[in-house]
């Protein structure tokens, strides 16, 4: 958990939270960063985009989740969610927060902001709209990019 808990706004697109452990690449798996989520059990194995650098372990991190979405359906009840609590995302669900036609993406609050870029040709990021609640299984490889 950030301790203090942080009151500040940031963007709805950038996740904030506390690097766990960066794990580098072995032979056979490549290297990824634990992400806790603050106030939850979360701990999401993540592909780092370029080198992460936190002031150290448990130390805060801010930036952007970004998944790769199977087809993405608007659903009417549920909560927000990551599954599983430990290790990498396989299905997300949340409401929408932004929607970037340019790059067929939406953010969803999943618990913590997560961009879903659509690879199902039959869907578009316009068709959504912000308020909505989606559920959706994701593809290998969610990455972490570090704004601060």
């Amino acid at each position: 958990m950030i301790t203090p808990s942080p009151t500040t706004k940031i963007a709805p697109n950038l996740a904030r939270g506390t690097c766990v452990e960066i794990v580098d690449a072995t032979a056979t798996k490549l290297g990824h960063i634990v992400f806790g989520v603050p106030n939850t059990n979360y701990e999401l194995h993540l592909r780092p985009t370029a080198v992460v650098r936190p002031a150290g372990v448990d130390k805060r991190i801010i930036g952007t989740i970004k998944v790769d979405a199977r087809r993405v359906d608007v659903v009417q009840s549920g909560g927000r969610f990551v599954e599983p609590v430990f290790g990498r995302p396989r299905r997300v669900q949340g409401g929408v927060v932004a929607v970037d036609a340019g790059q067929n993406s939406i953010v969803v609050n999943a618990g913590v902001p997560i961009t879903l870029v659509l690879t199902d040709p039959r869907q578009q990021a316009a068709g959504f709209e912000v308020g909505q609640i989606v559920s959706c299984d994701v593809h290998d490889g969610a990455t972490f990019t570090q704004t601060a």
